[in-house]
């Protein structure tokens, strides 16, 4: 991907202060801003994100550059949320990122979740009759709000508005982020 492909367009990755899974925070917004993307990441407070390897060990800590309460959603492009258990559980029951959820959704941008980010879409009530995948341990949740979930690397629902990107793991994200890369580039 060349650095003027994502130029001009705008990604929010949404998360909590402490708890997100290091990749899946650091990577696509390293790889979208590498690609010319600006990326906003809005946490709970404006204090360091202290990220997880593996749910448990301490990651890099990174600065937020808003908060989910200040989130003007419409000036986004895409939404990008990052998984990690403890980051996704907090998350999906902040009033603030279900409302930024919800913005996207009943606009028609789309949303990308990988891992346990998913939860937010259920939480949002958006995953009804739509196919994603997510860590395995949410399927049970995804079908209980009418979702199709299916084990692949990476799953893109457009299906219904707005699109749905979603993976499953740290694996996953070279899938992952080549789906939002197209997805952001209208190709």
């Amino acid at each position: 991907m060349s650095d003027k492909d994502l130029f001009g367009r705008r990604v929010l990755a949404i998360v909590t202060n402490y708890g997100v899974e290091q990749d899946e925070l650091v990577v696509p917004v390293d790889h979208l801003r590498e690609g010319g993307a600006e990326v906003d990441v809005a946490a709970v407070t404006d204090d360091p994100i202290q990220t997880l390897v593996g749910d448990k060990d301490p990651g890099k800590s990174v600065d937020p550059t808003t908060t989910l309460a200040d989130v003007d959603a419409s000036a986004y492009d895409l939404l990008l949320v990052p998984g990690g258990t403890l980051n996704a559980d907090s998350l999906r029951l902040d009033g603030d990122a279900v409302g930024i959820v919800n913005a996207f959704a009943s606009s028609g941008r789309p949303v990308a979740a990988i891992c346990h980010g998913p939860w937010m879409l259920v939480e949002a009530g958006i995953v009804d009759g739509r196919r994603l995948t997510s860590y395995a341990s949410l399927a049970s949740d995804v079908r209980n709000a009418g979702g199709s979930w299916v084990d692949e690397t990476v799953v893109r629902d457009d299906s219904g508005s707005p699109v749905l990107i979603t993976s499953r793991t740290p694996k996953d994200l070279d899938a992952f982020l080549g789906e939002v890369d197209r997805e952001l580039a209208g190709t």
